[in-house]
């Protein structure tokens, strides 16, 4: 496949760019501690990844041995965040290989498209050293409907200019985004494989 079959590649953030998953999960299971909720990590992994905060703790709220309101779990985002922000920014985890790769894309219109808050995001890109990377950058606030709604892909693509570009996703609702939109995709199952696997479709 020709290099040139696109102008622009579209990464998402947690699971893609950064092993973060892992991190979101110890963070939700901290602070939903004192409510009796413990999330188990093959549930998290299949349901929660890639969805809106507030759809997953519907679920949570829904799933949830004593009753509780998804308006009492969200009064501990805020805290939540705070504690992933500074265990990311302390030690972002990016995968070997994943910043060198990054710079290596000048010849591609870059954007970061991902359903996190800017807070939660951005402070980390400025870290790891790959914020002046991207383009544009396409956070959880800036649109109404998040993933797996088109809305974040079709904003990015306005942004940069161009839909001739390859979406890399980690979860199905991002996949599903991504199809949504009319863009291709390739999946990485881990940030590990993210740098193989984009170079193989670029050819």
């Amino acid at each position: 496949m020709s290099a040139r079959r696109f102008e622009a590649i579209f990464f998402d953030f947690d699971g893609v760019v950064v092993d973060s998953e892992p991190v979101h999960f110890a963070c939700w299971n901290e602070v939903l501690a004192p409510y009796g909720i413990q999330l188990d990590w093959d549930e998290y992994n299949a349901h929660f990844i890639g969805i809106s905060d507030r759809a997953m703790l519907e679920l949570i709220a829904s799933r949830a041995q004593r009753p509780v309101t998804v308006d009492e779990l969200a009064a501990q985002y805020p805290v939540k965040k705070e504690l992933f922000r500074d265990r990311m920014v302390e030690d972002p985890p990016l995968a070997e290989g994943v910043v060198d790769f990054l710079h290596t894309l000048g010849g591609y219109r870059l954007a970061l498209v991902t359903s996190s808050g800017r807070g939660e995001v951005e402070p980390i890109l400025h870290v790891a050293g790959i914020h002046s990377c991207f383009e544009a950058c396409v956070y959880g606030g800036d649109v109404k409907r998040l993933k797996p709604a088109p809305d974040p892909y079709l904003q990015a693509a306005d942004r940069v200019g161009t839909r001739q570009a390859l979406v890399v996703e980690d979860s199905q609702a991002g996949i599903a985004s991504a199809r949504a939109a009319g863009l291709e995709f390739v999946q990485v199952p881990t940030p590990n494989r993210m740098v193989d696997l984009v170079r193989g479709r670029l050819g």
